[in-house]
């Protein structure tokens, strides 16, 4: 794993490349896109929680006692939708007892900028949660601020979020508006385009998530 900046993680394992690969390709077909999608979430997620704290304890081995690890942090799940879906159905296999909550948020293709349509969250959150964005693609990060702003609100003690591809345009936008924010990705890549395309990107993850 390669920080390029302070606050940005960079999977660089073998297994992610040849996935993220498989990603970008354009005669990647929808069924095996999805199926890339889960296991490349199941990777970034792994390691968005080597943070994740953890209190000692004791268990019983067959063979006699041992001294071993418990994660301690109430966990949340966030994935925007639609492309998110297909990373939290990942991450719950990390994290089964992770709690999900959705939030809608669609980019007005002329203004570029976000737009809620749906976010059905609790009125209040513990002060220790862990809160994970999982959204794919980080490219003018506006999806991920108006997402991180909802959580932020709640004062939770970490806000995370995991992409498969990010945008320098996208990781500036985000660290300007919450520098606290841990962002892992398997690519930062060269730039966004006139229509805030992250460029080479793998197009829409939605679109082709759900073959639509």
């Amino acid at each position: 794993m390669i920080a390029l900046q302070e606050q940005v993680q960079v999977v660089d394992h073998p297994v992610v490349q040849h996935l993220l690969t498989r990603l970008r390709d354009y005669h990647t077909a929808p069924h095996k896109f999805r199926r890339y999608s889960i296991a490349l979430s199941e990777h970034l997620v792994y390691e968005a929680c080597r943070s994740m704290k953890c209190r000692d304890v004791n268990v019983e081995t067959p063979v006699g006692p041992a001294k071993g690890h418990s994660m301690t942090d109430y966990v949340v799940l966030a994935p925007v939708l639609r492309a998110g879906l297909v990373m939290s159905e990942a991450a719950q296999r990390i994290l089964p007892a992770a709690r999900v909550y959705h939030v809608g948020l669609k980019r007005d293709e002329e203004t570029l900028e976000a737009k809620s349509y749906y976010a059905k969250l609790p009125d209040s959150l513990p002060s220790d949660s862990r809160v994970f964005v999982l959204d794919p693609m980080l490219a003018t990060g506006g999806s991920a601020v108006a997402a991180i702003e909802l959580f932020k609100k709640m004062n939770v003690a970490t806000v995370q979020l995991v992409s498969f591809v990010a945008a320098p345009e996208g990781i500036k936008r985000v660290h300007s508006a919450y520098k606290d924010v841990q962002i892992t990705c398997a690519s930062v890549d060269e730039k966004l385009n006139e229509r805030g395309y992250i460029v080479p990107g793998l197009g829409d993850a939605g679109d082709r998530i759900f073959g639509t």
